[in-house]
């Protein structure tokens, strides 16, 4: 760490500078990059955002990720092409998002890059948990001239926890409020909530799917890359047997914390429930898996919440009116449903940011990671710097 400081910046550039987020998510769409600067004042961290960039997946990328979530033929080979081409699209988006901010690489302090999660395996014994984010952070830092900051999920599991959720560390630092309950939904592929209780408590996990399940049937059945507004799934009707069914998978009554991914919700899973349910109509399942995403978010909620009166929604999902709608009747009048945009950081740039934050606190060598939230045996600092 030592190293990294003397050669890039002085400390106050190190914790005042600009930094990347890139994150492409479950979700699959592509990647958001975000520069964004961080202060502290007030009850919570202050974050600056100098520019976004949201930048497409090739299809052909796109099948290659959805394959590698499963087990497949010459796998090694597609991963190693994967993380090529994925760290092609990172330093596309971060030299647009300089290009738009008119800010030369030379003032970037370093770029925190998420990685793809294909794999994801956090319970059962300590040697059979693993988690992998495709990456290539060395060809990342190369064409780019930037630092990188990468593998942040394996050391917290190494210290016995999860890997994920990690944005609830920057959620607590921007979202937070003295004397306040708030909560934060990201409402991704997968969707996950920061419980930030009055007394300064949280609790963050994984609540089950989110836009996965949605976006795979609306591209199966309309060809579009998602349900727009909800708009298809408002016109169906909910399938309450099949609800029923979906909502008796043993991870939504599994307790908190924890966290999942595609390798266990995806149409896979779903195709299974369908076979009893062969006459359902496409636009009924839409309808169904809205309401899936609402119900076991809310559940969640209920079943976790400290006094927590709002929720911020970031993640696509955020734009999904059609299911805050939902989400807001399942929940009840005395919660507020919002979105992260009423507190400054748009919804699209909350992970983005996230990892942004998360690399300077690697950098800082400070932890990034909440034990609470996790279950790692403490904080830990989190991400492995690769130098320009």
């Amino acid at each position: 760490m030592r190293n990294f400081v003397h050669y890039t910046a002085g400390q106050a550039q190190l914790e005042t500078g600009w930094y990347v987020g890139l994150m492409s998510g479950t979700s699959l769409d592509g990647v958001d990059a975000v520069l964004a600067r961080f202060a502290s004042g007030g009850a919570a961290q202050q974050v600056a955002t100098g520019a976004h960039v949201h930048l497409p997946f090739a299809p052909a990328l796109v099948e290659t990720f959805r394959r590698l979530n499963a087990p497949g033929p010459d796998e090694l080979h597609q991963a190693a092409l994967a993380e090529v081409a994925l760290a092609q699209v990172y330093a596309e988006a971060t030299q647009m998002l300089l290009a738009r901010a008119r800010l030369p690489a030379s003032e970037v302090v370093a770029i925190g890059a998420h990685g793809q999660t294909v794999r994801h395996q956090p319970q059962g014994a300590q040697a059979q948990r693993y988690t992998i984010q495709l990456n290539n952070p060395a060809w990342l830092a190369e064409q780019t001239g930037i630092a990188v900051v990468a593998d942040f999920r394996r050391r917290d599991m190494a210290a016995g926890g999860q890997g994920a959720p990690l944005a609830s560390g920057f959620h607590r630092a921007v979202f937070s409020r003295a004397g306040e309950g708030v909560a934060i939904l990201n409402l991704g592929g997968i969707a996950n909530f920061s419980l930030m209780a009055a007394d300064g408590a949280v609790l963050g996990f994984d609540c089950g799917p989110a836009n996965t399940l949605m976006d795979g049937w609306c591209r199966r059945h309309t060809g579009q890359p998602y349900d727009a507004d909800g708009r298809w799934a408002a016109q169906g009707r909910v399938l309450p047997q099949l609800l029923a069914a979906l909502l008796r998978d043993p991870f939504f009554a599994q307790p908190a914390p924890k966290s999942t991914g595609l390798d266990r919700f995806n149409l896979d899973w779903l195709q299974q429930h369908l076979q009893a349910f062969p006459a359902a109509e496409p636009v009924d399942m839409q309808a169904t898996l809205a309401e899936l995403t609402a119900v076991s978010c809310a559940q969640a909620f209920s079943r976790y919440a400290r006094g927590q009166r709002v929720i911020g929604v970031c993640g696509g999902g955020a734009y999904n009116h059609y299911l805050l709608e939902r989400l807001r009747v399942h929940v009840g009048p005395q919660v507020s449903v919002v979105t992260t945009a009423e507190w400054g950081v748009p919804p699209e740039q909350v992970e983005a940011c996230a990892f942004a934050w998360l690399a300077r606190q690697c950098v800082l060598g400070l932890p990034g990671n909440l034990p609470a939230v996790t279950q790692a045996r403490g904080p830990r600092v989190l991400g492995a710097i690769y130098p320009a």
